[in-house]
Formats: structure tokens, C-alpha cells, sequence
């Protein structure tokens, strides 16, 4: 499949797509829960899984990377398209961020992620969905996550922590195999999943990190530094611009 934003919508709609957004929206409802009176945002395509936060939220917006055929949303009056290193949001004014089908796009990993943590308030959380390498979802051409470029799980842990965030927590997701029109593992997805966590977690389809943003300093390697604000009081009371060190 061609990756755009009408191809991953098309994915979604058919019932292999309809069990990858159940999955995937437990795991995410389960990590953030209730999302009352929070800004929330999604960045990559994020149309399956915006409904889950809208009710109660203060504002859902969506940035999108596929600006040839954005009009394919039915969250049209949501989403936005935008450059991934400089989007028009104000720094320090989000709660939550969802990046789904997104980070395996980027031209620019490093630029992304620093964009994701202006954005987001110094107490907000992030949640990162990314294929895995390791899995067998990076390798089916008939879904969203064989394309692009996947991580293992060191790899995406490692991109986080030098782009000044924290792991909160992380879990595999998608065990059920890419199998298109099989009555049988569409039934039997839940179970799949279920017992894959526990039994195969290393052939997860995905990683879904949860994080959080760092604001003070690291210690130096040789343990003889301290830990210093990295950000101002008006950042962190979310005024200001969120510059963090050493960008």
C-alpha cells in the first residue's frame, strides 16, 4: 500500500483495521484513562483513536503529515496539516500527546521529537506508538506499520531519553497476526492478545511508550554533577517558551 492518509484510512475501515484500533485503544484508555477538561492532541494519523478522548476533554486537535488528501478525515474540522519541527501550537499548552503512525515517517527524527516536547506541558504525558522490528506487523505491506521505518524497543527508548523525555511505561501490542479474512483469529483477537503479552512479548506488532517530559538536567557521567532546572519558573507555571538544555 502507498502510505497517505486515504490508504491508512482505508486499512482502518476493513475489519483487520477495526481489530488494530480495538487493541490499540484499550492500551492507550488504559495507560491515560479519563481525559476530562485535558487538551489533547494527536500527531501522525490519529482519526481511529481521536474519539476515544473527545467527550469530556477540553479540546482534540490533530496535526497530519499527509497534506495531499486530508480531506479523507472525518475529523476534517480537527486536524491540521503541519511541518513536523515547527507546528503553529504554543509551547507548554498541551496535556496529552498520541503520535501514531508518525515517528516512523519522519525526516527528522530529532527535530520531531524536540517539536513534541515544546508542545507539551511540563506535567503533560506522551504516548508513542511505533512498529516494532522485531515483530511481523513490520513486515506486512498491507498495513501502515509495514511501512516506514520500525524500532526495537532499545532504539526507541534511546531516541526518547536523548530528546529529554522519560519513560513512564512501556508494553508490546498487536500480537495477533496480519491475517487478513479469517473469521477465526478476528474472534479470537482478545485471547491472541492477551496471551501474547504473557507467553511472546518480544514479537509484539508494536511499542506503545508512555512518557513524560524531562526538565531538570541530567547528572554528568562521572556522578559529580547536580541536577539544575532546566527551565524557568515561568515554564514551569506553562508561561513562556519551553527552551530545554542543551538544544
Amino acid at each position: 500500500m502507498d502510505i497517505s492518509h486515504a490508504n491508512i484510512k482505508k486499512f482502518y475501515d476493513s475489519e483487520l483495521g477495526g481489530v488494530v484500533q480495538n487493541i490499540l485503544c484499550s492500551h492507550i484508555s488504559g495507560l491515560w484513562g479519563d481525559a476530562h477538561g485535558l487538551r489533547v492532541m494527536g500527531c501522525g494519523y490519529v482519526d481511529p483513536y481521536l474519539y476515544t478522548f473527545a467527550r469530556g476533554s477540553e479540546r482534540v486537535i490533530a496535526m497530519s503529515p499527509f497534506n495531499k488528501d486530508v480531506q479523507a478525515s472525518s475529523n476534517k474540522n480537527r486536524i491540521f496539516v503541519s511541518s513536523e519541527a515547527q507546528m503553529p501550537i504554543e509551547s507548554c499548552s498541551v496535556d496529552r500527546i498520541l503520535l501514531i503512525h508518525y515517528l516512523e515517517y519522519c525526516d527528522n527524527l530529532q527535530e520531531s521529537l524536540r517539536e513534541v516536547w515544546r508542545i507539551l506541558k511540563s506535567n503533560g504525558r506522551a504516548i508513542i506508538v511505533v512498529p516494532n522490528r522485531m515483530g511481523v506487523w513490520a513486515r506486512a505491506d498491507l498495513s501502515p506499520f509495514g511501512h516506514g521505518h520500525p524500532f526495537t524497543y532499545s532504539q526507541i527508548s534511546s531516541s526518547l531519553r536523548d530528546n529529554l523525555f522519560i519513560q513512564e511505561h512501556h508494553k508490546g501490542a498487536l500480537f495477533v497476526p496480519p491475517v487478513p479474512n479469517s473469521p477465526v483469529l478476528m474472534k479470537s483477537a482478545n485471547l491472541i492478545e492477551k496471551m501474547g503479552g504473557s507467553i511472546f512479548p518480544f514479537v509484539a506488532g508494536a511499542h506503545i511508550v508512555e512518557v513524560s517530559k524531562q526538565i531538570y538536567a541530567s547528572i554528568d557521567s562521572s556522578g559529580g554533577g547536580s541536577s539544575v532546572l532546566a527551565k524557568t519558573k515561568e515554564i514551569l507555571t506553562g508561561k513562556g517558551a519551553a527552551v530545554p538544555q542543551g538544544f
